[in-house]
């Protein structure tokens, strides 16, 4: 009737750890998505973490994705929408990016980003160390 659970592979296993991250580090990701919006805007483009080689922090261009939709056949639409759409000061938006997939990192944040942000009490690259710190430890595919 129903078959059982396939062991987890490593391409989906790195969608498992990022969501549990997220989780754990929302304050965290919050104060530092409003940090990087303070200084940038969207000029940048979007906040991805970067799986490859090392978990690390990157910018996503709008131009790159946009590309990266004509590649697939327009899949990531909603994706652009969402980014479009976004509302900085109440929740958070970045691109997961690992194993030759994206994924979409989207949370409504309470506190929001802005007050994480001071609640933290580190600036961006202080923010970005330990983030990274912390990535380099738990995303380990």
């Amino acid at each position: 009737m129903f078959s059982s659970i396939q062991p987890e592979t490593g391409d989906h296993k790195w969608r498992r750890l990022l969501d549990r991250f997220v989780k754990e580090n929302q304050q965290e990701l919050a104060a530092l998505f409003w940090g990087l919006w303070l200084e940038n805007g969207n000029s940048q483009g979007t906040i991805g973490i970067d799986l490859q080689p090392q978990p690390h922090f990157v910018y996503c261009p709008q131009s790159q994705i946009e590309k990266l939709n004509d590649r697939v056949e327009n899949r990531l639409q909603e994706i652009l929408g969402i980014i479009d759409n976004n509302k900085p000061e109440t929740e958070v938006v970045m691109i997961g990016i690992g194993k030759g997939e994206i994924k979409l990192i989207q949370f409504a944040s309470e506190p929001s980003p802005q007050v994480c942000f001071e609640q933290v009490g580190k600036d961006v690259d202080g923010l970005l160390e330990s983030l990274e710190q912390k990535m380099s430890e738990q995303l380990i595919c």
